[in-house]
């Protein structure tokens, strides 16, 4: 009980710290998001007073001429109440709409993709672990080439090949803009077809870590006294390899799993702009150029509670699986 009571209270500081960070490190950016809501407010042909200004940064979830120790509690505050303020980038739009709206798209896209990433990676490797040195172990250099590649250039090579080239799959965007969004068949089966390419490029991508990682804890573990005692005792090979060499060498790959999991939800950025995919990646990018502080704060906000959650999770988890945790805590 004392192990499980420390690690939720390590994850409430931390969480706390990451909120901090997160109220703290876009107002040292260069920029203002009111002085740039009131430039486009301008360039509309709007006339700006020290009346507007005002209005507009109240608006935009709090007073910039207050001192920054108010404005923090003015933001702690408004998270309570689940008041993420107004996007610039996409004004009048609530910044929990714009989240809202992205969200699923990258959940499911990079989701999928990571699942489908790490469950090949980690089975591939406990294979070529278990005999090294066959022909299975000539998998990996292609693998690891792959994962050295740059997003963007496998991206858009996989998109000229397969999109522009064979047309196997659509060269942009998220699903038939003809059809309307929503739970019906149509428009699912769209969404896949529109999917499938920028999920395969993250797969891709990915899997050669998950393969390289397994392979080698696999490796390691062959030589470990209870795989040796295991095999001493007659017991088959796919048993050996199932519940003792596989279960112990996976503990590592739990661990980096729940990490990307937990990283989802920012999304690939560079993958979904060359796919001008509409998910949180486009969005993050998006508030970055139009230093859209509002924005970058609640993706923030919604990318450290998956990551502090997913984190969470592993390590009551390897409490459960592994009592040696315990000990050492």
């Amino acid at each position: 009980m004392n192990y499980f009571l420390r690690k939720m209270g390590f994850y409430v500081v931390a969480l706390w710290a990451a909120l901090t960070l997160n109220f703290a490190i876009p107002r040292l950016l260069p920029g203002n998001p009111v002085d740039i809501l009131l430039a486009k407010l301008q360039q509309r042909g709007g006339t700006v007073t020290p009346e507007t200004r005002e209005a507009y940064a109240l608006l935009l979830g709090g007073d910039d001429s207050q001192p920054l120790w108010n404005q923090y509690v003015d933001y702690l505050n408004n998270l309570v109440h689940g008041d993420l303020g107004v996007s610039v980038s996409y004004y009048p739009a609530q910044v929990t709409d714009v989240i809202a709206q992205s969200l699923p798209w990258t959940v499911v896209l990079v989701g999928i993709a990571t699942v489908m990433a790490a469950v090949l990676g980690v089975t591939l490797g406990a294979f070529v672990g278990w005999k090294p040195g066959t022909w299975l172990d000539s998998l990996i250099p292609a693998t690891t080439l792959l994962a050295a590649v740059p997003y963007f250039w496998l991206a858009l090579i996989l998109a000229y090949v397969l999109a522009r080239v064979l047309g196997w799959f659509p060269l942009q965007g998220g699903y038939d803009v003809v059809l309307d969004p929503g739970w019906n068949a149509e428009f699912i089966l769209s969404a896949i077809h529109y999917g499938a390419l920028p999920a395969l490029t993250i797969v891709l991508a990915s899997v050669g870590g998950w393969l390289l990682g397994m392979r080698n804890m696999m490796v390691s573990t062959l030589s470990e006294d209870y795989v040796l005692t295991a095999e001493a005792k007659g017991l088959s090979p796919r048993t050996v390899l199932r519940s003792y060499a596989s279960r112990n060498a996976m503990l590592p790959s739990v661990a980096g799993f729940a990490i990307s999991l937990g990283f989802v939800v920012s999304g690939s950025v560079i993958t979904e702009q060359v796919f001008s995919y509409p998910g949180i990646g486009g969005r993050l990018l998006g508030a970055v150029t139009n230093n859209d502080y509002a924005l970058m704060q609640g993706l923030f906000l919604v990318i450290t509670l998956a990551v502090l959650g997913a984190n969470l999770v592993v390590d009551l988890l390897y409490g459960l699986i592994d009592p040696r945790t315990r000990a050492r805590s």
